[in-house]
């Protein structure tokens, strides 16, 4: 059981721990938090785009996503995403494409995403509200590519 997200899944379902293990839990949330914090802290005016991870080059929504973000870019804001592929891709690389600033927050997750190339920064962080939150913290503007309709999680 060398996976860090299965042996948590399954501390998790076993119940109530102990004062110690949620003060430890506490603890490395915050350390999340200020690992973003500090590598995100001077990114400029920020334009946050959330969109799926499963569009392709050739899907309009990318083509959209990487127009709209290299427009962006061009006004001087940093474009700040998931940091995975698909959308988040497109909306970084529309950046790139205008030398704009470009910067992500990815998610560490066993089997899945990884960064994608377009970032001059970025941050794994591996907790999703923790993501979640560093990206709503620093944007002026907002971009929502749906996959379909759901939540933002």
């Amino acid at each position: 059981m060398s996976n860090k997200f299965v042996r948590e899944e399954i501390n998790f379902l076993k119940g109530a721990r102990g004062r110690w293990n949620e003060l430890k839990y506490a603890f490395g949330v915050v350390f999340q938090f200020m690992k973003g914090f500090r590598t995100l802290h001077f990114v400029g005016p920020c334009v946050t785009v959330f969109g799926s991870a499963r569009f392709g080059e050739d899907h309009p929504y990318y083509i959209q996503a990487r127009e709209i973000s290299a427009k962006l870019a061009e006004q001087g804001f940093t474009i700040m995403t998931g940091g995975g592929p698909g959308i988040m891709e497109a909306a970084n690389r529309g950046a790139k494409d205008v030398n704009g600033a470009s910067v992500g927050c990815n998610i560490v997750l066993p089997h899945e995403q990884k960064h994608n190339p377009y970032m001059d920064k970025f941050v794994n962080i591996d907790y999703f509200f923790v993501r979640k939150e560093l990206l709503r913290k620093i944007f002026l503007c907002i971009c929502y590519y749906a996959r379909r309709f759901r939540n933002f999680g």
